[in-house]
């Protein structure tokens, strides 16, 4: 695998040498009005090769002159365009040295567009051939929602009552910004999206056939997350204060987007602030076989939290053919919480245990990312492109309990502490190869990912004397690395309505695990090939057909490594499992779309996994303890249908609706004992949308979550609901925004059920869902000319965090 990278590597970069230019030349000149000499400012100016493939474009300044640089010698076409007059084209030719043009005059039109008011209703659903996408921007509920409530609405997707995104029932997926990874994604997305106003973003996408050009990881697909990126020189951006209550908090985001001359920068950020009031809990488990017991615990819990995020990225275009852009991305988050609880543990009979407990945590974490792209353009061709990568990222999160017990019965264990500091390293080189031959577009590239995850846990005791004492076998360090090889090869090509993209990844993995303090050591290599197919068949009546098949894998990420056993119930501990392999999987679909007045997709999905990364809980009898941890537990089968449908009832009523039905096989084993799990998951959102004139906008909506389970457990379902009203001012830049969500129900109560050999165990937990929000949305500037961005980036989409279906 070394020797087939060192050899590609070695290939593009003598092509690289030979693609670079020597000598810069450039056109100027000036526009002006046949009949009047006046000059034409702010006209666009595009300059085609003799392919007639765009190469550049500007704009004249006000005294209608134009300037392009960073040329080389051939023939070109320069067409100008402005309202009112006739387009022109000119040919010109560039031989050693740069060209002056004489004035160029442009005639008026002979009709012109007299109060002509063109409306036309954006199509929110976008089928291509390998993803499915969702475009905020045309949903006027993105003024008002954050990014992860207005995931409800995009196919495929759905969130569940403790807001974790699942794609099609699966939480084994990977999030991107823009096409790559983001520190922001990585660490907890579920506490960004909520802080992201979903009006900084134009559209998601759903990638549930990623072609070889992604990572094999991420068993159910791909999340892209696509930002404003809007076109010109100029700069153009996006403010959103919001305000939920009496749940929720403040926030504020927003996006700036700048384009001068060959630089351009985009960057985002937000924050915002959570609460919550005093909630109840509880858990009851039963034990059966020779000395039955029962265990009941009560209690409380209160929460605050806060979490921000910032990121930015550059471009810079040298010249015509080389491009170098950057980013940079910080999150961070801090949860504090405090929970009181009784516990009681019996027989038949007799009271075995009780005790009364006071929970202190403190949560917190950052993460950075940072890249760096070089593209590389090919003068005879604009399409074909050689790209560098790097990229570096970071995270760590912190967790410390401070739990102190009180009236104690047949209960010795001392007050004490715990820490634990978890984190994750990793650097990525990457090249990749674009190269078009007419229909036919051939993509390579090589991959190399350096990856540490650690985590460093401490435990005290308090003694006798009243001093915290380290407890040296619940202490120890962990230390996990994990280097991937990959290189890739994909052929996309069209024919006539006929669209097809074929690939082939393989993947060369190193793992090397240490746990210190039990002197344990644990080392493994494996080589993986993922191919992955998609077909997409265009019909005249703006329908389509995709087929896609795909294998995909997982590696356990150091949410699921981390062998730090959380004590903070002293009944129930839970940890990861450091000795985890991972899990891999096939996939099958078929989609048919239909964009005519009503905008449907349909579709069916088959997905088949083995040694599959699933939560494992046992009981033990001696010390009444509840342990949960992961394993690779067995195999799985996930067979799906999804619907997505809207429909203009009339030209001011609008109807939605977003569903999905899973049938679900888990097979697998805990401590012995086979264990075979089967049922249905189901998922629906629906909203209907009022629009009594261009700025008033009214909808309501209504989701349902049906049950989901994993291989020993399962939850209940829930129904949330929401409504909404939307007032724009000063042609659409100034919205006000005001929603009721849940008013009818103040309370969720979310139940979880897990069953064992020899135990049964439910677990109550209630949520404040009902809030008001109240949100202001301003947009400024305006451009025309789209910041030129590296078409190939570094996109690591192989850890999993997930542990359900």
């Amino acid at each position: 695998m070394k020797t087939l990278i060192t050899l590609i590597l070695t290939l593009f970069i003598g092509v690289g040498v030979k693609g670079q230019t020597k000598d810069l030349l450039s056109i100027n000149g000036s526009l002006a009005d046949s009949t009047s000499n006046k000059s034409i400012s702010f006209a666009t100016v595009l300059l085609k090769n003799d392919k007639k493939v765009l190469v550049k474009s500007v704009l004249t300044n006000k005294e209608g002159v134009f300037f392009i640089s960073g040329l080389t010698g051939g023939k070109y076409l320069l067409s100008f365009i402005n309202i009112g007059y006739q387009s022109k084209t000119v040919d010109v030719v560039l031989e050693n040295e740069s060209k002056t043009l004489a004035p160029i005059l442009l005639a008026t039109s002979p009709t012109q567009l007299k109060g002509v008011t063109v409306t036309a209703e954006r199509p929110l659903i976008k089928q291509e051939i390998d993803r499915i996408s969702y475009d905020l921007k045309a949903d006027p509920e993105s003024k008002v929602n954050n990014v992860l409530e207005m995931m409800r609405k995009v196919p495929m997707l759905s969130v569940d009552g403790d807001d974790n995104i699942q794609l099609q029932g699966n939480s084994n997926y990977k999030i991107l910004i823009n096409g790559r990874p983001s520190g922001m994604m990585e660490r907890n997305p579920k506490e960004i999206l909520k802080s992201m106003p979903a009006s900084s973003i134009e559209k998601i996408e759903v990638i549930t056939t990623p072609p070889a050009k992604y990572d094999g990881e991420g068993l159910a697909g791909i999340i892209n997350i696509i930002t404003f990126k809007k076109v010109d020189n100029g700069t153009n951006g996006t403010i959103n204060v919001n305000h939920r209550f009496p749940v929720g908090g403040p926030g504020a985001g927003g996006s700036f987007t700048l384009k001068s001359g060959r630089f351009g920068i985009v960057s985002n950020a937000g924050g915002s602030f959570s609460n919550s009031p005093l909630l109840n809990n509880s858990n009851s488990r039963l034990t059966t076989g020779i000395n039955p017991t029962n265990l009941y615990q009560f209690g409380s819990r209160e929460n605050d939290g806060k979490s921000g995020y910032a990121g930015v990225e550059l471009s810079y275009e040298i010249d015509s053919l080389n491009l170098l852009s950057g980013q940079f991305n910080y999150n961070a988050s801090d949860n504090e919480s405090l929970s009181s609880q009784f516990s009681a543990l019996s027989n038949s009979s007799t009271l075995l245990q009780s005790y009364e407990l006071r929970n202190s945590l403190n949560g917190s974490g950052n993460g950075i990312d940072a890249a760096l792209n070089y593209q590389l353009g090919f003068k005879k061709d604009k399409n074909r492109m050689l790209t560098f990568s790097y990229r570096y990222y970071d995270f760590t999160n912190k967790q410390f309990n401070n739990v102190n017990i009180f009236n104690p019965v047949s209960y010795n264990l001392p007050n004490y502490k715990q820490e634990n500091t978890g984190g994750s390293t990793e650097q990525t080189l990457q090249i990749d190869y674009t190269l078009p031959i007419k229909k036919l577009t051939i993509e390579a590239g090589v991959k190399a990912i350096f990856r540490e995850n650690s985590s460093n846990f401490e435990f005290l005791a308090l003694n006798a004397t009243g001093l915290y004492v380290q407890d040296p076998l619940r202490t120890n360090i962990f230390d996990n690395q994990q280097n991937v090889y990959g290189v890739y090869n994909t052929y996309q090509f069209a024919i006539k309505n006929w669209g097809f993209k074929a690939g082939l990844r393989a993947e060369q993995t190193e793992i090397k695990a240490n746990f210190y303090g039990a002197n344990s050591e644990f080392n493994s290599n494996s080589l993986n090939f993922i191919p992955s197919v998609s077909v997409n068949r265009k019909f005249k009546n703006n329908s389509s057909i995709n087929f896609g098949f795909s294998s995909r894998i997982q590696r356990p990420g150091i949410n699921q490594l981390n062998p730090f056993v959380d004590r903070s119930n002293p009944n129930f501990e839970s940890s990861g499992n450091p000795d985890l392999k991972p899990m891999s999987g096939n996939s099958i679909e078929l989609n048919y779309s239909n964009f005519k007045k009503l905008q449907l997709n349909l579709g069916f999905r088959g997905m088949f996994f083995k040694d599959i990364i699933m939560p494992r809980v046992i009981t033990d009898p001696t010390t009444n303890i509840t342990r949960s941890s992961y394993a690779n537990n067995g195999t799985a089968t996930l067979l799906g249908l999804n619907l997505n449908a809207n429909y203009p009832i009339t030209s001011k009523l609008r109807a939605n609706l977003n569903a999905m039905a899973s049938y679900g096989m888990v097979k697998g084993e805990v401590n012995g004992t086979a264990i075979n799990t089967k049922g249905f998951m189901k998922r629906a959102f629906g909203s209907v949308s009022y629009r009594p004139s261009k700025t008033w906008q009214a909808t309501g909506s209504l989701n349902y979550n049906g049950r989901n389970f994993t291989l020993q457990g399962s939850s209940n379902s829930f129904v949330t609901s929401s409504l909404s009203v939307n007032k724009d001012f000063f042609d659409q830049k100034l919205s006000i925004s005001l929603a009721a969500n849940n008013a009818f129900n103040k309370y969720r109560n979310a139940i979880n059920y897990t069953n064992g050999p020899d135990f049964t165990q439910e677990s109550f937990n209630q949520n404040y869902q009902r809030n008001f929000t109240t949100s202001i949305n301003y947009r400024f500037g305006k451009l025309k000319e789209a910041i030129k961005k590296n078409k190939k980036g570094i996109n690591n989409n192989d850890v999993s965090s997930g542990s359900g279906l």
